[in-house]
């Protein structure tokens, strides 16, 4: 009799859950497919990239190949509650909000995680590219995968030790090219499908154009402001730029001008000259500690401001248990507010809090 616990495997109709799934197979674990379904827009429902009726089909495929159990969970007013009206309320704030991180931390490992225990599932396995380890005091560690080019610690930077208590990441040991490798030798059909890219409820469409329909009263024009305040035009809504942003910001000039930020109480979009973007500090709040507590007041350690953006060193300073402030050893130009700041010490992953600021100041 298999005194292996049973697993909860979360597929998406891709090859890494799909390889995810057959590993622990083939190590003698009991398993189960589940497969979220998303909110989609009505008429839409073939862009979902997570879960459009292909998505769908190829998953239970897989199940069928593997020879286990699949079902689909309808979550789809949940995640609007909890992601899609996250991410219209941020822009409504003047934030450009990351709702992948919290797919993850309310949705996947919410959601699903507790549908996985409801039908007596130990463990939650994912293909996400990142490991967990054990410490010796009991603690659960998430580090970054041995693929760097493929790393995916930074959007399960949110979640805890409970969550990660939970977890299987099969792949964290793993090359992208060996994942392929071994779909295709073991004759799995999605081996060579591609891998999905951006906001799965956008459906391909650019952000500007869903907010523009599920939310149109951010269309509300106000002034383009050089750094030293003198108007330069009008925008038509803070939520339709993004710091760092260059082409279209409909004002000439005979230099480059870039977005530097946003006024949210002026309703105004600060533009300037490359030479004055970028900064060196910036403060992040809403701290999740993976072990459960930060591990000094002031310590040292390399943070990511995106998920593709590289580590840099940085001092990291608490302020108060949820806030800390950063400094960073070099100057980034694309710090967002609303984006999610991840610290690292080395392959692990400390925490990660959401940036409320940066050190700029606009007059």
């Amino acid at each position: 009799m298999n005194s292996l616990p049973l697993v909860a495997v979360a597929m998406s109709g891709g090859v890494d859950s799909s390889v995810a799934a057959a590993l622990l197979l083939e190590q003698g674990y009991p398993l189960v497919g589940l497969m979220l379904r998303l909110w989609s827009e009505p008429g839409c429902e073939d862009n979902n990239r997570c879960c459009t009726p292909d998505s769908v089909a190829q998953a239970r495929q897989v199940a069928a190949v593997l020879g286990i159990p699949f079902y689909v969970i309808d979550s789809r007013n949940v995640f609007y509650t909890r992601i899609v009206s996250m991410f219209i309320e941020g822009y409504r704030m003047g934030i450009t909000p990351n709702p992948c991180l919290a797919c993850n931390q309310f949705i996947r490992w919410g959601v699903l995680l507790d549908y996985a225990k409801a039908i007596g599932a130990n463990y939650l396995a994912t293909g996400h590219y990142a490991r967990l380890q054990k410490t010796s005091d009991g603690k659960i560690e998430l580090l970054r995968g041995i693929d760097l080019e493929k790393d995916q610690s930074y959007v399960l930077s949110r979640l805890n030790q409970e969550q990660l208590s939970h977890t299987f990441l099969p792949l964290g040991n793993l090359e992208k090219k060996q994942v392929r490798s071994y779909a295709n030798r073991i004759g799995l059909p999605v081996a060579e499908r591609k891998d999905s890219q951006d906001l799965c409820f956008l459906g391909g469409v650019d952000y500007r154009d869903f907010l523009k329909r599920h939310a149109p009263d951010l269309l509300r024009p106000g002034p383009i402001l050089n750094n030293q305040g003198k108007r330069l035009g009008t925008h038509e809504g803070l939520a339709f730029f993004t710091i760092g942003q260059r082409r279209g910001l409909g004002v000439s000039s005979s230099k480059p001008l870039f977005v530097l930020g946003k006024d949210v109480s002026r309703n105004a979009l600060i533009v300037g000259e490359e030479r004055e973007l970028g900064c060196e500090e910036l403060i992040a709040n809403q701290m999740n500690w993976i072990s459960g507590s930060a591990p000094a007041k002031v310590f040292r350690g390399q943070v990511k401001i995106r998920y593709k953006a590289r580590s840099v060193d940085a001092t990291i300073s608490l302020i108060g248990e949820q806030q800390v402030h950063i400094k960073l050893d070099v100057v980034l130009r694309d710090i967002t507010p609303g984006q999610v700041a991840v610290i690292y010490d080395g392959e692990v992953v400390l925490g990660s809090g959401i940036i409320v600021s940066s050190g700029k100041v606009y007059t």
